[in-house]
């Protein structure tokens, strides 16, 4: 149940990306934007820095709506220890806020804490995503209208890695960076692209997105 419980507590930084790209695909249809990062600027191999696809609206966008869910998450647990207990008494469900007492990101009271946590997971989750997304065009495996990158791997990991590097580097006094949870994040990491594809498409089922990936 571990497994589980690394990913509740770090869903904030997992769905960044999608929310990141609601926001670049919502936002420019109120007639804001979009912005991209990289401003158009290409390199010297001929391709662009980021892409379109890498908006200030969807970092902006995407980290501060994580803040959001951890916020709700952190109302459902009661910023308790933990909320949904297994048969043997482990915790399912904690809140993301447990242990952080002392935290950097602890101050202002919990929903405050939390808004921080969360919005800094989603931060960490997309730069990560831009970092791959970087070395994607630099081996020119960038994403054409409908067709993909054809990178799975460079899509999906280095936003997984960024997040649980970050946890572990920065969030030493909270649950987050538990000893406990390094096998699962491992795990984890290595099932992302099958979490990622699954949210892409229903995503794409439900209009959210435009291509299935």
């Amino acid at each position: 149940m571990l497994f589980l419980l690394t990913l509740w507590l770090y869903l904030p930084g997992f769905l960044a990306n999608s929310f990141a790209m609601m926001w670049g695909k919502w936002l420019p249809k109120t007639g804001y934007g979009p912005w991209p990062i990289d401003g158009g600027r290409t390199l010297s191999d001929g391709n662009r820095i980021l892409g379109d696809g890498k908006t200030w609206n969807g970092l902006i966008g995407g980290s501060l709506t994580s803040g959001l869910l951890c916020m709700l998450m952190v109302t459902l647990t009661n910023d308790g220890a933990g909320a949904g207990l297994l048969e043997d008494n482990s915790i399912l469900f904690s809140s993301p806020l447990a242990g952080s007492s002392g935290a950097w990101f602890a101050v202002g009271g919990p929903m405050l804490s939390a808004f921080i946590l969360g919005t800094f997971l989603g931060f960490m989750c997309l730069v990560g995503d831009s970092t791959g997304s970087f070395f994607k065009r630099r081996r020119g495996l960038k994403r054409e209208g409908d067709v993909s990158s054809k990178a799975p791997i460079l899509d999906t990991l280095p936003f997984a890695i960024s997040v649980f590097l970050a946890g572990q580097l920065f969030l030493g006094d909270s649950w987050l960076a538990g000893e406990e949870l390094r096998i699962p994040m491992i795990a984890l990491v290595l099932f992302t692209p099958v979490l990622h594809r699954t949210f892409n498409l229903i995503g794409y089922k439900i209009g959210w997105k435009d291509v299935p990936y």
